[in-house]
């Protein structure tokens, strides 16, 4: 199984998201893209098998992964403080892969309707569908 992590800024939840997923799916081939260095840096140093930086290295991603996870901003335009270009949205929401995102509401982009969860909860949380849904692949 494939695995695209997206995540922008200091990579902080992709950093959680990485550790998370290799610990509980470690036959799961994780790829992190950061938007920046620094994000790509602490989701390589979190376990990651490949990495990669910038809006081109988010839209091959997106072609080869079988999911895609990320926090939500990573399908709006402008979103994370304008780390993700249209053209990164657009990758991520046209992909053919499975996408699982983390509802963090900021820089205006607000989610109703979820629990209120710390970001642990919320990565436990990922983990959980994404081995729901690698137990419907085999």
């Amino acid at each position: 199984m494939k695995i695209l992590v997206i995540d922008a800024q200091g990579g902080g939840i992709g950093k959680q998201l990485v550790a998370a997923i290799k610990q509980s799916i470690p036959n799961a081939v994780v790829t992190a893209v950061g938007t920046n260095s620094t994000a790509t840096a602490a989701m390589l140093k979190a376990g990651a098998d490949y990495a990669a930086t910038g809006e081109n290295a988010v839209v091959v991603g997106c072609r080869n992964a079988d999911i895609i996870v990320g926090p939500i901003g990573m399908v709006i335009a402008d979103a994370l403080f304008g780390e993700i270009t249209p053209r990164m949205a657009r990758a991520v929401g046209q992909s053919a892969a499975k996408r699982i995102m983390v509802p963090i509401s900021h820089c205006d982009n607000i989610v109703v309707g979820v629990a209120d969860l710390s970001i642990s909860a919320m990565i436990q949380a990922v983990v959980k569908t994404i081995q729901g849904l690698a137990g419907n692949q085999g």
